[in-house]
């Protein structure tokens, strides 16, 4: 019995100058605890494609599985959604934006499964023509989602506030059909405007939209604002979301060999 080839998972890159000011070089970055997730959490294999471009998407999507879009440090730039920047010491990748805006509605379009989790979460959103708060802790009535930077890894990813599951939603089954369930928090920006394509699955306490569907989606193409990624092997709720990822890759595998087998079974 012939074996499986591994699913395989693109994780765009982050774009960074690292070194002392002067000598700085650029670097493509992707975080291990992404990686890590894809690797355990979906059993897959996550992969990059350094220097991808909006040219390439369609080509190096027919390699793929699927896609997450992950967070970073960086924002999305408010340009994309008729916005200045409010905070110019606050790190912008426009690199990165104009890739993964492309590559998010490619997924859709495609049916590629598609997972986005914080930056990637606002990504998606602003992709569709949704838009976002810049500082969610300065707008009036809402809590400050953001970590304690001086705080230790493990109290920075810790739960910090609950979410509210839409009821009957993939959330909610993922969370065990719990009507709350606590999440950590570390984000600046936020959903001001929900895209029209996308349908809320949960909110915080103060409203802020904390997960989404793409509505009509024809594969998994979910994302979240908390981060699952982290030691998603320890929390059920979070191994759940990278599981159920883990089964649209390896279902689109499937689809993706048998066409490639052609309709005789023999190579194409």
């Amino acid at each position: 019995m012939n074996k499986l080839p591994p699913c395989l998972v693109w994780l765009p890159a982050d774009h960074r100058l690292l070194g002392d000011q002067g000598h700085q070089m650029p670097f493509l970055m992707l975080g291990d605890k992404y990686a890590r997730a894809v690797k355990v959490g979906a059993k897959a294999q996550p992969l990059l494609f350094p220097l991808a471009d909006i040219g390439s998407i369609d080509e190096l999507l027919s390699l793929v599985d699927g896609v997450m879009l992950t967070g970073s440090p960086s924002n999305v730039h408010p340009s994309h959604f008729n916005e200045e920047v409010a905070d110019p010491s606050l790190p912008l990748d426009p690199v990165r934006d104009e890739l993964t805006f492309a590559l998010a509605k490619a997924c859709v379009q495609q049916g590629v499964p598609l997972l986005g989790v914080c930056r990637g979460f606002q990504e998606i959103n602003v992709a569709m023509g949704g838009s976002l708060h810049q500082q969610v802790q300065n707008e009036p009535g809402l809590m400050d989602h953001r970590e304690s930077k001086s705080a230790p890894l493990e109290e920075q990813y810790a739960p910090s506030h609950a979410i509210i599951p839409v009821a009957g939603s993939a959330l909610q089954a993922w969370a065990g059909g719990a009507a709350e369930v606590r999440v950590n928090s570390l984000h600046g920006q936020g959903i001001k405007r929900l895209a029209p394509g996308l349908e809320a699955m949960a909110h915080a306490p103060d409203g802020v939209v904390e997960a989404f569907a793409v509505k009509g989606a024809a594969a998994f193409a979910f994302a979240v604002q908390f981060h699952p990624e982290w030691r998603c092997w320890e929390n059920p709720f979070y191994a759940a979301i990278f599981e159920a990822f883990g089964e649209a890759c390896r279902a689109r595998r499937s689809v993706r060999l048998q066409a490639a087998d052609g309709p005789s079974g023999a190579p194409a």
